[in-house]
């Protein structure tokens, strides 16, 4: 849910941005933001034209899972995730605005409007995520449609990420779904901050640490012309390790 929503998002950024710099040639910025605003500003500049980097995205993202049929759940679920993807976008626009006047006043203040950061969209999309609500392929009359596994939850909206079945516990061993698990993985017990940072990597049950010996390059010299000529060093490290 998350990857079809971050990578739909990610192509209407990346077209909206490309229309904006006038690098594309069948777009440009968006004429439809002009006039004056109610809170009293005069919209100007070149407004990120979000609506064709969207509408790209529909047919370059969406199409292909129209053409698996929208009968199945998997292709309704992944456009609707694509979509959610796209409304972060839309519902996060933001407004610069420019000062015009003698000596630094601002007796006129043009502005428009741009995408917000994509850091901002994929953190709103991890909100959403971890409040993706589970859903099952029903029909409604002759139309397919996802509703919600408990009949207790209210309907997703269409900025909600929906999933139909749980992700694997990628923490344990499960050849048979090609799950390597995370005992015996190498992490960085020094940084708790670090992608590769033993709290993160180890799925709860810790690491364990122990020194081990390693051969390295060493004493390396810059040999005319032209390699690199090392020794071998054996040294003593401190490794960590996930536990089982």
């Amino acid at each position: 849910a998350f990857v079809h929503a971050l990578s739909s998002a990610a192509v209407a950024v990346a077209v909206t941005r490309g229309c904006s710099r006038g690098e594309l040639e069948r777009c440009g910025c968006d004429r439809k933001v002009r006039g004056v605003s109610p809170e009293g500003f005069q919209w100007s500049g070149c407004s990120d034209n979000l609506s064709y980097g969207v509408a790209f995205s529909q047919t370059f993202v969406d199409e292909p899972e129209r053409l698996k049929g929208t009968s199945s759940g998997r292709p309704l679920m992944n456009i609707h995730n694509n979509e959610a993807g796209r409304k972060a976008i839309l519902h996060n626009m933001q407004v610069e605005c420019k000062c015009h006047g003698v000596s630094g006043s601002c007796e006129l203040r043009t502005c428009w409007k741009v995408m917000p950061p994509f850091r901002r969209v994929g953190a709103v999309l991890k909100e959403r995520f971890d409040g993706a609500t589970e859903v099952r392929l029903t029909r409604i009359g002759s139309r397919a449609a996802l509703l919600p596994k408990d009949p207790d939850v209210k309907p997703p909206a269409a900025r909600d990420l929906v999933y139909l079945a749980t992700s694997p516990d990628f923490c344990r061993l499960d050849p048979e779904n090609g799950i390597l698990g995370t005992a015996g993985r190498r992490c960085n017990g020094t940084s708790r901050l670090a992608p590769d940072s033993c709290e993160l990597l180890c799925c709860g049950p810790g690491f364990r640490s122990g020194r081990a010996e390693v051969v390295q390059r060493c004493s390396c010299k810059f040999s005319w012309c032209c390699s690199v000529q090392c020794q071998q060093c054996r040294n003593t490290v401190l490794i960590h390790t996930c536990r089982e």
